[in-house]
């Protein structure tokens, strides 16, 4: 009997302490599409850049040219949390922006990518 009463309440125990954590980060600022539209190759200057963006994340010199690289950074987290075992699922996207200026101080070249739109949660940590 006391075998019996001691596993109901270890069970019970074992189901009210399961949990699940859910938690979101970020890492840089937004990366506009507006601001990129208005950069132009051939017309935007260094200055201009500066003025609408900020300082770079990161500044790579390229064959006399500048490579300006700012980036945004977005992750999600889903954690099942058990007694014997945690599980976690994290997914992490990047929008990124690379502005190549030439010499004279002018936009030669602008690359970008955003992909932080559709970040979900997935809390299951197996699989897609």
């Amino acid at each position: 009997m006391i075998m019996r009463r001691t596993g109901l309440l270890l069970a019970t125990m074992m189901l009210m302490l399961n949990a699940c954590a859910f938690s979101r980060g970020t890492l840089g600022d937004e990366i506009k599409t507006d601001t990129i539209n208005a950069i132009k190759k051939g017309v935007t200057t260094r200055t201009e850049i500066l003025a609408q963006l900020g300082a770079p994340d990161r500044l790579l010199q390229l064959n006399g040219r500048d490579l300006f690289q700012y980036y945004r950074y977005d992750a999600k987290v889903g954690s099942l949390l058990l007694i014997v075992a945690n599980f976690s699922r994290v997914s992490v996207k990047s929008d990124d922006l690379f502005v190549i200026i030439n010499r004279d101080g002018i936009v030669e070249e602008v690359i970008a990518s955003k992909r932080t739109d559709n970040l979900e949660f997935r809390f299951w940590p197996f699989g897609d």
